[in-house]
């Protein structure tokens, strides 16, 4: 059964491509799945892995993204009517972050558009998108989408010494590639696509090669990566990075609009704080009346980063106006220690008339299998809390 096994559940799971490497790294067997692949949620510790993302560099698995080729003489203008950014803006060789939603103006998914050629681009999401694209591509005479996410290896490198890494692997030139970019590289007489792109929000790399070269990609970025602290991470160490950068992600921070049961259970793109990505001078897109409307009333809630007192982390809580806890005003959906900020940070949806009150989170926590609660005051950051300025160096300072 080629790529195919059952795991102890008895459910039958995908293995990655890069799976027979990863194995030997998961000494905890610490799997879960991800859209059909079994996945790792960490392989040794995850604030392990964490601190190599942001101290060395490691790697992180991403064949179980949804990948989807558009192409054909239609395929810029019905992504472009799809989406809420303008992708006609967009070189070739560049990679759009986009989002789409429905017509009401609530969020589908996040994702990636990668301009390959004029007429031909790479759609890489969270989750399956197959319908809504056939949906989206009806009507347009020359335009065809293929799903391809099983006929590409992805790669995510990601961390301070992945520019080196690379560079020690033979990629001559990657010092050259700028933040979203794209380029390509020889790679066992074969092309080997390079985005500057990540989840991290830090220095790093995605790396895009054919299913059977997989483990050959492998062996050299680990041979190469030796001298650099190289280690793969799991679920639990990117979701401690992308809280840290205030990246947003889907069953935490937004629900997607075409699996929510109860109304207004999903998000709009000015809730989630991405309106830049609304471009109004654009033709029609999918929501676009509904998000005008919208953005001249304001958005009933607001994605928002704090900064909370003490050391007990919000997960899950509920945000008040006053320290009595008579006025809830929003709740948070991502919270952490920042081992890198030394701070105790959160995402929050916050009703935005209340965004100027004082906010208080009201923690429920263990302590030696006792139950506690206390109230800490909130603070609102505006920037993300880890923006190093090497995720944007050009050319990337050599660690």
């Amino acid at each position: 059964m080629t790529n195919k096994q059952f795991d102890f559940s008895g459910e039958q799971l995908r293995r990655s491509h890069f799976h027979p490497r990863q194995a030997s790294f998961n000494i905890r067997e610490a799997w879960s799945a991800w859209n059909g692949y079994k996945f790792a949620d960490s392989y040794y510790d995850a604030e392990y892995e964490y601190f190599c993302v942001r101290n060395t560099c490691g790697t992180y698995d991403i064949c179980p993204m949804q990948k989807y080729n558009i192409k054909g003489r239609d395929a810029e203008v019905m992504l472009n009517r799809m989406v809420t950014r303008d992708i006609t803006k967009s070189k070739v060789n560049r990679v759009s972050y986009v989002v789409w939603c429905t017509d009401e103006g609530r969020l589908i998914d996040d994702g990636t558009i990668f301009k390959l050629a004029d007429d031909e681009f790479m759609l890489v999401c969270g989750s399956p998108c197959t319908a809504w694209l056939k949906k989206s591509a009806y009507g347009f005479k020359d335009v065809t989408v293929t799903d391809v996410s099983d006929k590409i290896a992805a790669l995510a490198l990601q961390g301070p010494t992945s520019c080196t890494v690379l560079r020690k692997m033979g990629l001559d030139g990657i010092t050259k590639v700028k933040p979203f970019n794209i380029h390509y590289f020889q790679f066992l007489g074969e092309s080997l696509m390079v985005s500057r792109t990540g989840f991290s929000g830090d220095l790093g790399y995605e790396l895009w090669v054919k299913p059977e070269h997989a483990l050959e990609l492998w062996d050299a970025l680990y041979a190469a990566g030796a001298d650099y602290g190289i280690h793969p991470f799991g679920e639990a160490a990117t979701n401690m990075a992308r809280i840290e950068a205030g990246f947003i992600m889907p069953g935490f921070e937004f629900n997607e609009a075409l699996k929510t049961v109860h109304f207004e259970h999903d998000q709009t793109p000015f809730e989630l704080n991405l309106g830049w990505l609304v471009d109004f001078g654009k033709r029609h897109f999918n929501g676009r009346s509904a998000l005008l409307q919208e953005q001249k009333r304001g958005p009933r809630y607001t994605l928002t980063k704090l900064d909370i007192e003490g050391n007990k982390t919000a997960g899950g809580s509920f945000l008040y106006g006053n320290k009595q806890c008579s006025l809830e005003i929003g709740y948070v959906t991502s919270a952490m220690w920042s081992p890198a900020v030394k701070a105790n940070i959160a995402l929050a949806m916050i009703k935005t008339e209340h965004l100027g009150d004082d906010i208080w989170a009201e923690i429920y926590y263990e302590k030696e299998l006792r139950q506690y609660s206390k109230i800490a005051r909130c603070k609102v950051k505006d920037k993300p809390f880890w923006t190093p300025a090497r995720a944007r160096a050009n050319p990337p300072l050599d660690h």
